[in-house]
């Protein structure tokens, strides 16, 4: 089966009828990876199925942590036949460790998942993340990181690891912008 099929199909039922929302901020991401493709080449279906899945921990039968993408990880790794590249991408999607160091899981999910090698891909993935609003539609990083922090508060453990995240993932949109318009030149 086609690796994107496959990632909308296990996403589309985990995450449809009890996270809808979810489900559509996972769909826009995916459509989001669609669009690098020019930049990505032969890694834009791994991307594709990393952005369609990276959200699946949050799914309620899978939080065993409460963290998102450890949880989501280590069901890809335990339970299906994901490339190890895919599961390590979707555990340290959008500057995850420093949520983890937040949590006191940093040494967990970095033991169990690397950060993957290959910084385009974890650059893509925090890009088409942050470019997304929750219900699907295209944003910028600026209003996406302010939607975070309003949504979950400054001084929550989501918000705290925003604000330390947030040269980083400027920093991967900016670095995936620049790669994009070098393209359309």
């Amino acid at each position: 089966m086609d690796l994107i099929v496959w990632a909308h199909d296990l996403a589309e039922s985990l995450l449809a009828v009890p996270l809808p929302r979810r489900w559509a901020h996972s769909q826009g991401v995916a459509t989001r990876a669609q669009s690098l493709e020019g930049i990505l080449g032969k890694d834009a279906g791994l991307l594709c199925a990393a952005a369609m899945l990276h959200d699946i921990g949050y799914t309620p039968s899978l939080a065993a942590t409460g963290f998102h993408p450890l949880d989501g990880a280590r069901y890809l790794r335990n339970h299906t036949a994901a490339d190890r590249r895919l599961v390590r991408l979707v555990a340290n999607h959008s500057c995850a460790v420093l949520e983890a160091e937040e949590r006191g899981l940093r040494e967990e999910l970095e033991a169990e998942f690397p950060l993957p090698d290959h910084a385009a891909l974890v650059d893509a993935l925090a890009y088409c993340d942050m470019t997304t609003t929750p219900d699907g539609e295209r944003t910028t990083v600026d209003a996406r990181l302010a939607e975070i922090l309003g949504r979950y508060g400054q001084d929550s453990i989501v918000g705290r690891f925003i604000r330390r995240a947030e040269p980083e993932l400027c920093g991967a949109v900016h670095r995936v912008e620049v790669r994009l318009a070098s393209v359309g030149e």
